[in-house]
């Protein structure tokens, strides 16, 4: 009896010296926990501060935005601000080009004069075109907001016996986009604020995020018809 003690003594000895080395431990796989640790060294706690900014709310409404790539540079900051492609909601509308009852290129200095002449004589307004190096001189006598209301002009005064006049484009249609933001953190807000020369320029403002969006017909009128006279 004596005897069997003793070697359970010493075989519980050798387990223990075993174990205490790391013969044992090393055998054993290693357990799934540590393998799917979170590395907590990464983990950081937000202040009170950043909590309230992730609490707070704002709507903002960006643009309106002219043409395509405007547009483009306006979402790619929006996305480096945090701000998911699903909370911003855009609006478009076509936008009227501005065409011009025009004289011809005129070829000189003397031909111009004795057009100036003739319209002022016939109380006919006119303006040098801008913005047109390869055109002049030309005269512009109006603008319209659609190429056919700008025929309609030429066409009047061809039957008044006027002529070296045609209907020139000076302002592509363009679409214009207006984006709104429902729903931003105080964080993606500050992000916004950070921006340096942002895309939208100074075409930024506040909105009521229960409100409805403006139509797009509202949006046209404030593009339409203001370039015709």
């Amino acid at each position: 009896m004596l005897r069997a003690a003793v070697i359970l003594l010493f075989v519980a000895n050798v387990l223990a010296f075993a174990w205490h080395k790391g013969w044992i431990a090393r055998a054993t796989p290693t357990a799934p926990r540590l393998e799917q640790q979170l590395h907590p060294e990464r983990m950081t706690l937000l202040n009170q501060k950043a909590v309230s900014q992730l609490s707070a709310r704002s709507c903002l409404e960006l643009g309106p935005l002219m043409g395509d790539e405007l547009l483009k540079r306006a979402t790619a900051a929006l996305t480096a601000a945090g701000v998911p492609a699903g909370a911003v909601e855009a609006r478009s509308v076509d936008t009227g080009g501005v065409w011009a009852l025009a004289t011809i290129k005129m070829p000189s200095k003397e031909f111009r004069e004795r057009k100036e002449e003739t319209y002022r004589n016939a109380r006919i307004a006119f303006e040098p075109l801008q913005g047109f190096p390869d055109e002049q001189p030309t005269l512009v006598l109006s603008k319209h907001d659609s190429e056919d209301a700008a025929q309609a002009a030429l066409d009047a005064l061809s039957k008044r016996n006027y002529r070296g006049l045609r209907v020139l484009r000076l302002q592509e249609p363009l679409r214009q986009t207006t984006l709104r933001l429902a729903r931003l953190d105080g964080l993606q807000v500050g992000k916004l604020n950070a921006i340096s020369n942002p895309p939208w320029g100074e075409k930024r403002k506040e909105c009521d995020a229960s409100a409805p969006a403006a139509s797009e017909a509202s949006a046209a009128n404030g593009a339409g018809s203001s370039a015709s006279r």
